[in-house]
């Protein structure tokens, strides 16, 4: 991988992105007003780009653009090619949509097979798809992908343990995806069952929350898998954006899809390679909603080595968290992945876990629920908390209340785990 000045991941294929991109950049500037109208302010058009430096000319894209442009406002082909949306939710009452075009799904079906394929399978598997089906694009695109590689899919949408180890057992599933919260509540229901030798399960891809090494292990030690992390947006085009290999060494990404910049959250400005920052990506072949410069919020660095694997192509590190997850609690950044590296290093306790955010005057203070990996007394729990506050002050400076539940308290579910609470 050849860094930039704008820490972009590249590669061999310099060439092509660079036309790939000027192809881009032409084209929402024929078609999509918003565009044009944020190159026209920064003073820069098609020709400013002769370079794939040059992309740090473009102005960003955020959430706030898709959503003051809803439904479809971005647009950059004839409404009439647009064969599919997708969305996530939003905080203004709106959904984000995105549209695809027949082409786009199609490559978003390739790009999910060769990233299944990075993860190590292969046809010969029967992978279960334990999320959502809907406008969520995370079910379909990890469906259609691995029907293009050529496994077997069971669509078991979200929940319904009981069912999910039904079909687990009886089909021989070998490979699954799910939240990393709810493969940890599989973990402990199978293992409770005393069922996981009656399982084929080998590996387990996980992605839509933060997740630590610390319950990637729990995760493998209580399925007896290899736990790998995936990494996509609807905004971008899904799933599939970047997938660990069996080596666990950071995301893989393709850079002739997906041009990925690292920049300092506050200031927008483009980091020095290596540095951690905001996850910054440009979208070079879709059709119907590309995106230039899109802010994701998330927090992850370029790595700099090729993988162990020997693939050669660049990989970020896994997200941190995002910068809106950032809690500061009496002057202090506190993300939810430290605590729950924490919480892990405390025995006896789950990684069931939520963070209550408490006004104290004109101070914020911080209220961790975590659940007991068993029943306990009020006397051992309170033992527990106490060495959960130590744990938690040594990671992250501050000292907070602890509040030790009994196992189950906190709702399990198919999508993401409710870890703030404000």
């Amino acid at each position: 991988m050849k860094a930039t000045t704008c820490t972009v991941a590249t590669g061999a294929g310099e060439a092509l992105r660079l036309e790939r991109l000027q192809s881009l950049v032409g084209r929402v500037w024929e078609r999509v007003a918003p565009y044009r109208r944020k190159m026209e302010e920064l003073g820069i058009s098609p020709e400013s780009i002769g370079s794939l430096d040059d992309l740090r000319k473009l102005p960003f894209t955020t959430k706030a653009d898709l959503r003051e442009n809803y439904p479809l406002g971005l647009l950059a082909c004839d409404r009439r090619k647009a064969v599919r949306v997708h969305a996530s939710s939003g905080t203004t009452g709106k959904p984000t949509v995105v549209a695809y075009s027949e082409g786009d799904v199609a490559l978003w079906s390739d790009i999910m097979a060769h990233r299944l394929a990075v993860a190590g399978l292969t046809d010969k598997d029967v992978f279960q798809v334990i999320l959502g089906y809907g406008l969520f694009t995370g079910a379909l695109g990890f469906h259609w992908g691995a029907e293009r590689l050529g496994a077997m899919v069971v669509p078991a949408g979200g929940g319904f343990t009981e069912r999910q180890l039904l079909l687990m057992e009886d089909l021989a599933t070998t490979a699954f995806t799910s939240t990393p919260s709810y493969a940890l509540h599989l973990a402990e229901v199978i293992g409770a069952a005393g069922i996981r030798d009656r399982l084929a399960l080998r590996v387990g891809i996980f992605g839509a929350e933060a997740w630590t090494e610390e319950m990637r292990l729990r995760i493998e030690e209580g399925l007896s898998i290899v736990a790998l992390d995936s990494y996509g947006l609807s905004e971008v085009i899904g799933p599939g954006v970047a997938m660990e290999c069996p080596e666990r060494s950071g995301l893989h990404f393709d850079p002739d899809h997906f041009l990925v910049e690292i920049v300092d959250p506050d200031t927008g400005e483009p980091l020095p390679a290596g540095s951690e920052g905001e996850v910054v990506i440009t979208t070079l072949t879709k059709e119907a909603l590309p995106v230039i410069r899109y802010r994701t919020r998330d927090l992850s660095r370029l790595l700099p080595a090729d993988c162990p694997c020997g693939c050669g192509e660049p990989r970020l590190a896994r997200i941190k968290g995002r910068c809106d997850d950032m809690l500061i609690i009496r002057g202090v950044n506190v993300f939810p992945s430290q605590v729950e590296v924490a919480l892990s290093r405390v025995e006896g306790l789950s990684l069931h876990y939520q963070l209550h955010v408490l006004t104290d005057g004109a101070m914020k203070e911080l209220k961790v629920l975590c659940e007991a990996e068993r029943p306990v007394g009020d006397d051992e729990a309170s033992r527990m908390a106490k060495r959960a506050v130590r744990a938690i002050q040594t990671v992250t400076t501050i000292r907070v209340s602890v509040e030790i539940l009994p196992p189950g308290t906190l709702e399990r579910n198919g999508g993401k785990a409710l870890r703030v609470v404000r």
